[in-house]
């Protein structure tokens, strides 16, 4: 019975270290994030596109990108110890569907 208990700790403290890695890595896409950010104003360059639906979601999306990837990594930790653990993978892969969205979004975009 110790054993199986042994394991369970090994395994709960693998899937700790893997949630902190991938809170590194959304940490680390924070400055990318905000350089997007920063720079997403520029999808209005093209005169048209200030009216275009898809520009504005692009827009709104780079924005959020940045917002999502600093809150991410607080929601999974909190859900994390309150024992809500399928919560916890659910809000650290927020900011990598984000960003695949965002990156489609922008193929949409003329100019």
């Amino acid at each position: 019975m110790d054993e199986g208990l042994k394991q369970a700790r090994t395994e709960k403290g693998r899937r700790a270290a893997l949630l902190a890695a991938l809170t590194l890595v959304c940490l680390a896409m924070v400055p990318l994030g905000a350089v997007g950010a920063l720079f997403s104003p520029l999808v209005f360059d093209h005169r048209p596109n200030l009216l275009n639906p898809v520009a504005w979601t692009v827009f709104l999306l780079l924005v959020g990108f940045w917002i999502a990837c600093i809150l991410s990594p607080f929601a999974a930790w909190v859900t994390w110890s309150r024992g809500q653990e399928s919560y916890a993978w659910i809000a650290i892969a927020i900011p990598g569907v984000w960003l695949i969205a965002a990156l489609v979004a922008m193929q949409f975009v003329p100019g």
